[in-house]
């Protein structure tokens, strides 16, 4: 089981993680969406794509645009269509 944590909360949960370039995806079913607020920040990997992020939102405290997704990856990145990845902080525990 691998989870994703910041601020105390459990925001992903999973058994059905991939890695890619070092980072775990997390299935987006898996992961709790309470926390994530859309943000209009997007960046451009060579090979995934176009990337959209998320604002984690814990007990008042928030962690700009540190979860992001790839609505469309690119061909040869599909591993990752339908799942989120996290960094700036959130802990990746695998129990």
């Amino acid at each position: 089981m691998i989870k994703a944590m910041w601020n105390g909360a459990e925001i992903a949960k999973s058994e059905d993680t991939v890695i890619v370039e070092n980072t775990q995806y997390f299935p987006k079913d898996d992961v709790n969406m309470d926390f994530l607020k859309e943000t209009d920040h997007h960046t451009t990997c060579p090979w995934k794509g176009f990337a959209s992020y998320y604002t984690i939102e814990v007990d008042g405290k928030s962690n700009e645009n540190a979860a992001w997704y790839y609505k469309e990856p690119k061909e040869g990145a599909e591993v990752v269509k339908d799942r989120i990845a996290f960094w700036k902080g959130v802990e990746i525990i695998e129990e």
